[in-house]
């Protein structure tokens, strides 16, 4: 189990967040209620989580269930360059995710392109013409072992289950198939501004009545299609150092790796991929010595792996939303999720 080391966070603190990612649009009354503090307290943490934590809570749209591709792109560039490629693709509504790597020579991209051509214009035709780019690979997601909607803070087991229970939304009647119709797309791009807009915000932004925004909204959280999803700067815990680590597995073994992965406190989320390596994860430490313990122990431990490159971050760029980080935040989480 993980254990928190902060000056300014508290064990609340952590409750509060975890809570989040449990049920990130639970009214402060419900949250206060389960963790047996006053709303008022709750408000109070919640908007200091913001300004100290960089606390966001958002809507994410699943690739996965929704049967769309996601890539995972290594860039090698100049160093000199290399920030102002990482900010230019943070821009970008189809990337996800962004951290620069290897010493600031490596720009590590999730893109979530919502049609063929969006990753066409990335990969056939923006990247290739941009001079300071020396390098692409890409490596499409195939299967989650973890991550997405199941939070790392959940590794700290701050809640015990009749909390998380209680904190559960209402499971509604057959959701039906994980989809985002045209009608959605308005409630869902307020959602990803503002995963705790109010249900008279999302009924002025669709124009829907407000029973039909509480409907369509439980059936979309219930079949998976979005969840809501925290956003936060995990070094305030203590956590102050991340790395991408490729794994090449036999193929015998890529299964049983990647279940083995989804089970490490180190591990923030894991993908099999297509690629040079078919297995990426993020791993989340305390210090540089930590990500060595996790490296030569845990991972080194398990039988099927070939081959592992692990590439430290310098710097996160994007995470579930496009801000400018201070450098060697880590600032988990991957969704990263």
């Amino acid at each position: 189990m993980l254990e928190m080391e902060s000056d300014t966070l508290d064990r609340l603190d952590l409750q509060l967040l975890t809570a989040l990612e449990v049920n990130g649009r639970a009214s402060f009354s419900r949250l206060g209620a389960v963790l047996g503090v006053s709303d008022q307290t709750i408000a109070r943490r919640f908007r200091r989580l913001t300004a100290e934590a960089g606390l966001r809570v958002v809507a994410i749209r699943d690739p996965e269930l929704l049967g769309q591709d996601q890539w995972m792109l290594r860039l090698r560039s100049a160093p000199d360059n290399a920030l102002n490629i990482a900010d230019a693709l943070a821009k970008r509504p189809d990337t996800a995710w962004i951290g620069l790597a290897s010493g600031g020579t490596e720009i590590v991209c999730l893109t979530r392109p919502r049609s063929p051509g969006d990753h066409d214009d990335l990969l056939l035709g923006k990247l290739p013409r941009t001079p300071s780019v020396l390098d692409i690979r890409a490596h499409q997601l195939l299967h989650r072992f973890y991550g997405g909607p199941t939070g790392w803070l959940r590794r700290f087991k701050v809640l015990a289950d009749d909390q998380i229970a209680a904190l559960l939304p209402e499971p509604v009647p057959a959701p039906g198939p994980a989809r985002i119709t045209p009608e959605d797309e308005a409630l869902v791009a307020v959602l990803e501004r503002d995963g705790r807009a109010t249900y008279p915000e999302l009924q002025r932004a669709t124009g829907r009545s407000e029973s039909a925004v509480k409907r369509r909204l439980a059936s979309l959280t219930g079949s998976g299609a979005v969840y809501i999803d925290v956003e936060y700067d995990a070094e305030v815990f203590g956590y102050t150092r991340a790395a991408v680590l490729w794994i090449t597995a036999t193929p015998a073994a890529l299964h049983s790796v990647g279940e083995a992965l989804a089970t490490h406190d180190e591990v923030a989320y894991a993908s099999a991929t297509a690629g040079t390596s078919n297995i990426v994860v993020t791993a989340v430490v305390k210090d540089t010595a930590g990500l060595y313990d996790y490296l030569s122990g845990p991972l080194g431990q398990l039988d099927g792996i070939r081959h592992v490159e692990a590439s430290p971050f310098l710097r996160r760029v994007k995470q579930l939303t496009y801000r400018t980080l201070p450098l060697n935040s880590p600032s988990l989480k991957v969704s990263s999720r």
